[in-house]
């Protein structure tokens, strides 16, 4: 039985590893004329397959123009339509579990629209009321969370140096914050580092994490400075994706706080089923310490995302 209950430890801590980062596709229609449209869209070149985008079918499309920017591949459509495209679908098929598609759409009135397409519901319909709130862009926090694993796999080695809920809250909440600010200032471009230093510092973060809970003589009676201090770094990761794709739209910064918010759902959906998980463990009489199990298991992680990172610095 310890066998197998190791060999399932093995198998989770060890799966992020080779997952790919969490890369959104993002389609624009923007409407500049009478049932004329301009569209914008852009999908990672990386980890995503031929990919099909269905506009309304009762619209004449004509490619303009395509272009590689960064890691995304952007192609300028002209889309003549009969009427509006308000409650007709869009389909964006071959997308990947990390590779969901935001769809910002804006028209003439000034009325905007933003939604999410998945692997798992292709299609998208496009809705006849006003829409107040980006709340495409919370979608993508939780999505963006939940789909970077060494984000999560701070957030989970971090409840292995924390000891009671006191501190539990200090923590969690100093790595929001922390996060948050420097989301802000990166999103706003106020603050810009680049992205393949920052992913190597963020794999810094997690062996020096690890390090931390294998010595478990070490006074961890402040665990939420070093979650401070890290999650600075890690909120420039955590804008990766988003200044990738960009915001485009007139409400920035309620796009920017619905982003966030998404990403602590997420945060919020995955720490107890991480301390259900550890709490399970440690019931479990194993012949060897977890602690000491996940304290390998994540710094090795790490080091093998620090590695892969540093060499594509060069």
């Amino acid at each position: 039985m310890n066998k197998v209950l190791l060999g399932l430890i093995c198998v989770v801590l060890v799966s992020p590893v080779f997952s790919h980062e969490f890369s959104p596709a993002h389609l624009i229609i923007e409407e500049d004329a009478d049932f004329k449209y301009e569209v914008t869209w852009m999908y990672p070149i990386r980890n995503l397959g031929p990919v099909n985008l269905t506009l309304p079918n009762d619209c004449q499309s004509n490619s303009l123009e395509s272009f590689q920017e960064s890691k995304y591949l952007s192609e300028k459509i002209s889309l003549q339509c009969s009427d509006s495209i308000k409650g007709k679908d869009i389909f964006i098929k071959g997308l990947s579990i990390l590779n969901d598609a935001l769809v910002t759409i804006k028209f003439l009135d000034g009325e905007r629209y933003e939604g999410l397409v998945s692997v798992k519901d292709s299609k998208l319909t496009i809705p006849q009321e006003l829409q107040v709130f980006p709340t495409g862009y919370f979608m993508l926090g939780v999505e963006h969370l939940i789909g970077g694993p060494d984000h999560l796999l701070f957030v989970f080695g971090l409840l292995f140096i924390v000891f009671g809920w006191q501190n539990l809250i200090k923590t969690i909440t100093a790595f929001t914050l922390a996060h948050s600010i420097t989301l802000g200032l990166s999103v706003l471009e106020i603050v810009s580092l680049p992205s393949v230093t920052i992913e190597a510092l963020i794999a810094l973060t997690i062996i020096y994490l690890a390090l931390e809970i294998k010595d478990e003589r070490n006074n961890k009676s402040t665990p939420w400075l070093m979650a401070f201090g890290f999650g600075l770094l890690h909120g420039f990761g955590f804008a990766g994706a988003l200044s990738e794709i960009g915001i485009a739209n007139e409400q920035l910064l309620l796009s920017l706080l619905f982003f966030n918010i998404g990403i602590e759902i997420g945060q919020l959906i995955m720490i107890p089923l991480f301390l259900i998980s550890i709490w399970l463990l440690q019931k479990v009489k194993f012949n060897f310490s977890v602690t000491k199990l996940s304290s390998y298991a994540i710094g090795g992680m790490g080091s093998f995302w620090l590695i892969e990172r540093v060499l594509g610095i060069f």
